[in-house]
């Protein structure tokens, strides 16, 4: 992408890896300050206990085009947060893109187990983890951002909002955290909208993030190697996918369109014209409800 954020300045809350660090980078790649933050760092590891930093991300915002600048940040903490906006604050003057990506619930769900037999200190931390960081973050970080008119405020999940409406997704505490998120972005539209900002819901397809590749056995040069053992993962895409879908929405003059909106990756590629880096524009949700969710042989022709 060219320098078209030059100037902007953006917040990328849980951006260590996956979608985050993917859209931390695109947004670097069209000029933007990109400040981001996580638990992780080359000092420390978080829960999580994976090799992926904030300071890795910061660099490759940088060697995207942009400027990383990263801020250790436990954003379960509002002292924590709140420092990090004045940092923000102090050093630019301004926020335009606050991206809550915020999620590290990987390890506390357990697929197709009901509430009761879930165990529930690590379905309450699963909620603290994808709900109650993404309310902290916004509590504080949203004066800034309303500063200046036309900012824009993208809430990360998992699934449309049609989509997870008529799907079970995982387990309770999964879904719920999920369509959490979703409604988070249709109440902001509304606080935010008539201030002069922007929210939306936005989500990625099957996402190539570093712990997917690492489940399946494959890395991103030979991931077409998974397909045998999981046909389906041919809609995948990667964490630059639905990054550059942030970083379109960032630079369009007319996104107040979208307030509101639960947007996912695919939809966006054919509004918008990105690609993902192999030149292919995945749609993942709707491949999920024509081929997946129907029971029918794994294709992706047609659907990327």
């Amino acid at each position: 992408m060219d320098s078209t954020l030059e100037g902007k300045v953006a917040l990328v809350a849980g951006a260590t890896r996956g979608a985050g660090r993917g859209i931390a980078v695109e947004l670097g790649a069209a000029g933007a300050t990109v400040y981001v933050t996580g638990r992780s760092t080359r000092e420390k590891r978080s829960e999580y206990d994976r090799p992926e930093t904030i300071e890795d991300t910061a660099e490759l915002v940088t060697a995207a085009g942009g400027r990383g600048i990263a801020v250790p940040t436990d954003h379960l903490v509002p002292s924590e947060v709140e420092a990090l906006v004045a940092r923000i604050s102090a050093e630019q003057g301004r926020l335009d893109v606050l991206v809550n990506d915020i999620w590290g619930g990987e390890r506390h769900f357990e697929w197709d187990t009901p509430v009761w037999e879930h165990d529930l200190d690590n379905g309450l931390h699963l909620l603290r983890l994808a709900v109650e960081t993404h309310a902290i973050t916004n509590h504080h970080a949203l004066p800034l951002l309303l500063r200046n008119p036309g900012g824009l405020v993208v809430e990360m999940t998992d699934g449309t909002a049609e989509y997870n409406r008529n799907t079970y997704r995982v387990s309770f505490f999964y879904d719920l955290a999920k369509s959490s998120v979703l409604r988070m972005a249709f109440a902001l539209g509304h606080e935010l909208g008539p201030r002069g900002a922007t929210a939306v819901a936005l989500t990625p397809g099957w996402l190539r993030s570093e712990m997917m590749l690492e489940n399946f056995g494959v890395t991103e040069e030979n991931w077409r190697d998974a397909l045998e053992r999981v046909p389906h993962f041919g809609i995948s895409e990667t964490p630059f996918y639905v990054g550059r879908a942030v970083a379109a929405l960032a630079a369009d003059p007319d996104v107040p369109r979208w307030n509101g909106d639960s947007l996912s990756s695919g939809q966006l590629a054919q509004v918008y014209g990105f690609t993902d880096r192999d030149g292919s524009r995945p749609d993942a949700w709707r491949y999920m409800v024509e081929v997946q969710d129907v029971g029918k042989a794994a294709d992706a022709t047609g659907y990327r």
